[in-house]
C-alpha cells in the first residue's frame, strides 16, 4: 500500500499563508535536498485546487530553467481534490465525487508515496477518514504575526512524533504519524 505524505511549512506561529515571503531565507542547499528527498520517494502528487492553481501557473515555466527537477515535476501524474475546478490542464485528474474514497482507491493501487503539498480545505477530509500516513511539518523560525493557520478549524487531533529533521538554518522539519 502506497503511503500519503504531507509536506508543509509553516511558522512558529502556525501561520502557512505566503511562505514566499517569510521561508525564502532558508531555502539553502539543505532544504533542497530534503525535499527532493520526499519528492523522489513519489510518483504521484495529490493537490487541493489552490496549491494545484498556483503550481500550474508557475512549474511549465520552470522546466527551461530548473531542468529534471521541473522536467519531473510536470510529468507525475497529479490528483486535484476541487468542487469547483472543471478543467484541469497540467497532467492533471481532477477528483470528482467521494474524495476520501477515491484517495484510498489511489493509495490501494501499485506505485511510491504519494506526495500532497499545501495545507488547506482538503485536510479537513483527510484527516477524518486517517488517510494521510505522514506529517512533514516543515517548521521555520520565523514569526509571521498574522494569517491563515495550519489545520485551523479541526477538532483535536492527536498524532505520534516518528521523526525530526534539523537544519542549519534552524528549520525543523518535525514527522508526524496519526496515533493509533
Amino acid at each position: 500500500m502506497r503511503k500519503l505524505i504531507e509536506s508543509t511549512f509553516v511558522t512558529l506561529d502556525g501561520v502557512i499563508d505566503s511562505p514566499e515571503q517569510w521561508g525564502a531565507p532558508y531555502w539553502d542547499e539543505e532544504h533542497a535536498a530534503y525535499g527532493e528527498e520526499l519528492f523522489s520517494a513519489s510518483d504521484a502528487l495529490l493537490l487541493g485546487r489552490e496549491t494545484y492553481e498556483a503550481f500550474a501557473e508557475v512549474w511549465p515555466k520552470m522546466e527551461k530553467t530548473e531542468g529534471d527537477d521541473a522536467a519531473r515535476m510536470n510529468a507525475l501524474p497529479k490528483y486535484v481534490a476541487s468542487r469547483t475546478l472543471k478543467e484541469a490542464t497540467w497532467n492533471a485528474t481532477i477528483i470528482e465525487g467521494d474524495v476520501a474514497k477515491e484517495v484510498a482507491r489511489l493509495k490501494e493501487e501499485p506505485g511510491r508515496n504519494i506526495l500532497k503539498y499545501g495545507t488547506g480545505e482538503l485536510d479537513h477530509t483527510l484527516l477524518e477518514h486517517r488517510l494521510v500516513d505522514e506529517y512533514h511539518f516543515w517548521l521555520f523560525p520565523v514569526i509571521a504575526g498574522g494569517g491563515r493557520r495550519l489545520l485551523d478549524g479541526l477538532d483535536t487531533t492527536h498524532l505520534k512524533l516518528v521523526g525530526t529533521r534539523p537544519f542549519a538554518s534552524g528549520v525543523v522539519v518535525l514527522i508526524y504519524a496519526p496515533k493509533e
